[in-house]
Protein backbone atom coordinates (compact mmCIF):
# COMPACT_ATOMS: atom_id res chain seq x y z
CA UNK A 1 0.00 0.00 0.00
CA UNK A 2 2.80 2.43 0.87
CA UNK A 3 4.56 1.69 -2.42
CA UNK A 4 1.32 2.27 -4.36
CA UNK A 5 0.87 5.59 -2.57
CA UNK A 6 4.43 6.68 -3.47
CA UNK A 7 3.93 5.68 -7.11
CA UNK A 8 0.63 7.58 -7.18
CA UNK A 9 2.23 10.68 -5.65
CA UNK A 10 5.09 10.47 -8.12
CA UNK A 11 2.68 10.15 -11.05
CA UNK A 12 0.57 13.00 -9.71
CA UNK A 13 3.64 15.24 -9.45
CA UNK A 14 4.87 14.52 -12.96
CA UNK A 15 2.67 17.02 -14.85
CA UNK A 16 3.66 19.74 -12.36
CA UNK A 17 7.34 18.88 -12.76
CA UNK A 18 7.02 18.92 -16.53
CA UNK A 19 5.28 22.28 -16.45
CA UNK A 20 8.09 23.70 -14.30
CA UNK A 21 10.76 22.24 -16.57
CA UNK A 22 12.11 20.09 -13.75
CA UNK A 23 15.29 18.50 -15.13
CA UNK A 24 14.77 15.20 -13.34
CA UNK A 25 11.40 14.51 -14.90
CA UNK A 26 11.15 16.63 -18.01
CA UNK A 27 14.38 15.58 -19.65
CA UNK A 28 14.69 11.95 -18.66
CA UNK A 29 18.21 11.62 -20.08
CA UNK A 30 20.95 10.75 -17.63
CA UNK A 31 24.56 10.92 -18.68
CA UNK A 32 26.44 7.74 -17.83
CA UNK A 33 28.56 6.60 -20.78
CA UNK A 34 30.50 9.16 -22.84
CA UNK A 35 31.26 6.81 -25.71
CA UNK A 36 27.85 5.18 -26.13
CA UNK A 37 25.94 8.41 -25.67
CA UNK A 38 28.26 10.40 -27.93
CA UNK A 39 27.69 7.87 -30.70
CA UNK A 40 23.92 7.93 -30.09
CA UNK A 41 23.75 11.74 -30.07
CA UNK A 42 25.79 11.92 -33.27
CA UNK A 43 23.38 9.45 -34.91
CA UNK A 44 20.46 11.63 -33.81
CA UNK A 45 22.20 14.62 -35.39
CA UNK A 46 22.33 12.75 -38.70
CA UNK A 47 18.87 11.16 -38.51
CA UNK A 48 16.56 13.75 -36.94
CA UNK A 49 15.36 16.64 -39.05
CA UNK A 50 13.71 19.57 -37.34
CA UNK A 51 10.88 21.68 -38.64
CA UNK A 52 11.50 25.41 -38.97
CA UNK A 53 9.72 26.02 -35.66
CA UNK A 54 11.78 23.33 -33.93
CA UNK A 55 14.99 24.79 -35.37
CA UNK A 56 14.08 28.12 -33.74
CA UNK A 57 13.88 26.32 -30.38
CA UNK A 58 17.29 24.76 -30.99
CA UNK A 59 18.75 28.14 -31.92
CA UNK A 60 17.25 29.82 -28.85
CA UNK A 61 18.62 27.05 -26.64
CA UNK A 62 22.14 26.91 -28.04
CA UNK A 63 22.99 30.49 -29.05
CA UNK A 64 23.56 31.64 -25.44
CA UNK A 65 25.99 28.77 -24.81
CA UNK A 66 29.59 29.29 -25.94
CA UNK A 67 30.91 26.40 -28.02
CA UNK A 68 33.22 24.45 -25.71
CA UNK A 69 35.95 24.16 -28.34
CA UNK A 70 35.74 27.66 -29.83
CA UNK A 71 34.00 30.01 -27.44
CA UNK A 72 33.98 32.89 -29.92
CA UNK A 73 31.14 30.89 -31.53
CA UNK A 74 27.94 29.64 -29.99
CA UNK A 75 27.07 26.01 -29.43
CA UNK A 76 24.48 26.56 -32.17
CA UNK A 77 27.05 27.35 -34.84
CA UNK A 78 30.48 26.28 -33.53
CA UNK A 79 33.26 26.99 -36.04
CA UNK A 80 32.86 23.54 -37.62
CA UNK A 81 30.97 20.28 -37.36
CA UNK A 82 33.35 18.62 -34.90
CA UNK A 83 32.27 15.66 -32.80
CA UNK A 84 31.48 17.61 -29.65
CA UNK A 85 29.21 19.85 -31.73
CA UNK A 86 27.57 16.83 -33.34
CA UNK A 87 26.76 15.45 -29.88
CA UNK A 88 25.30 18.77 -28.75
CA UNK A 89 23.23 19.17 -31.91
CA UNK A 90 21.97 15.58 -31.82
CA UNK A 91 21.01 15.74 -28.15
CA UNK A 92 19.19 19.00 -28.82
CA UNK A 93 17.38 17.67 -31.88
CA UNK A 94 16.23 14.59 -30.00
CA UNK A 95 14.96 16.55 -27.04
CA UNK A 96 13.10 19.02 -29.23
CA UNK A 97 11.61 16.53 -31.68
CA UNK A 98 10.92 13.56 -29.41
CA UNK A 99 10.41 15.14 -25.98
CA UNK A 100 8.93 18.48 -27.06
CA UNK A 101 11.54 20.18 -24.84
CA UNK A 102 11.67 23.93 -24.50
CA UNK A 103 14.73 26.08 -25.19
CA UNK A 104 15.52 26.45 -21.46
CA UNK A 105 15.26 22.68 -20.96
CA UNK A 106 17.52 21.98 -23.93
CA UNK A 107 20.01 24.62 -22.83
CA UNK A 108 20.20 23.22 -19.31
CA UNK A 109 20.69 19.66 -20.55
CA UNK A 110 23.36 20.70 -23.06
CA UNK A 111 25.25 22.54 -20.31
CA UNK A 112 24.98 19.38 -18.22
CA UNK A 113 26.33 17.29 -21.13
CA UNK A 114 29.27 19.67 -21.67
CA UNK A 115 30.15 19.45 -17.97
CA UNK A 116 29.84 15.65 -18.08
CA UNK A 117 32.15 15.14 -21.06
CA UNK A 118 34.62 17.81 -19.93
CA UNK A 119 34.70 17.62 -16.14
CA UNK A 120 37.80 19.85 -15.96
CA UNK A 121 36.15 22.40 -18.22
CA UNK A 122 37.00 23.68 -21.68
CA UNK A 123 39.41 26.46 -22.60
CA UNK A 124 37.21 27.57 -25.47
CA UNK A 125 40.18 27.64 -27.81
CA UNK A 126 40.78 23.97 -28.68
CA UNK A 127 39.96 24.55 -32.35
CA UNK A 128 42.67 27.21 -32.57
CA UNK A 129 45.34 25.39 -30.59
CA UNK A 130 45.48 21.91 -32.10
CA UNK A 131 42.75 20.46 -29.90
CA UNK A 132 40.52 19.03 -32.60
CA UNK A 133 41.97 15.49 -32.34
CA UNK A 134 41.95 15.46 -28.52
CA UNK A 135 39.25 13.72 -26.47
CA UNK A 136 36.54 15.81 -24.83
CA UNK A 137 37.97 15.27 -21.34
CA UNK A 138 41.30 16.74 -22.55
CA UNK A 139 39.78 19.99 -23.80
CA UNK A 140 39.29 18.64 -27.29
CA UNK A 141 36.71 18.28 -30.02
CA UNK A 142 36.72 14.49 -29.93
CA UNK A 143 37.79 14.38 -33.55
CA UNK A 144 36.38 15.81 -36.72
CA UNK A 145 34.66 12.82 -38.23
CA UNK A 146 31.63 10.98 -36.85
CA UNK A 147 33.19 7.65 -37.78
CA UNK A 148 36.41 8.55 -35.91
CA UNK A 149 35.30 9.57 -32.43
CA UNK A 150 38.31 10.27 -30.23
CA UNK A 151 37.82 9.34 -26.59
Amino acid sequence: MLLQRRVFLLAAALPFALARGDRVWALGIEFRDVEAQSRQFMRWYEEIRLTAAQEKVKKAALEPIPAPCCNDNSAYTCCCACNISRTIWGLSQYMISKQNATAPQVGAKVREWIAFVGPRGFSGSACYSGGCPRPFHSDGCGGMSADRLVL
